[in-house]
């Protein structure tokens, strides 16, 4: 798999991040926006790292 983060400003004037693969489709994203740009960038390297092996468990709802 392919995918690349990318960091935008939303209309608000809020910084979000996108991870997008490379047939343009969204696989994740983060849910708030950020004030800076570099809290959204710490939002994306604290996936990379508290997240790198995560269990997948399934929830009833």
């Amino acid at each position: 798999m392919s995918a690349t983060f990318e960091v935008y400003e939303d209309r608000s004037g809020k910084y979000r991040w996108r991870l997008v693969h490379d047939n343009g489709n969204i696989i994740a994203d983060s849910g708030e926006g950020y004030a800076t740009k570099q809290k959204a960038t710490q939002g994306i390297e604290s996936v990379k790292q508290n997240a790198p092996e995560a269990d997948v468990v399934e929830t009833d709802s």
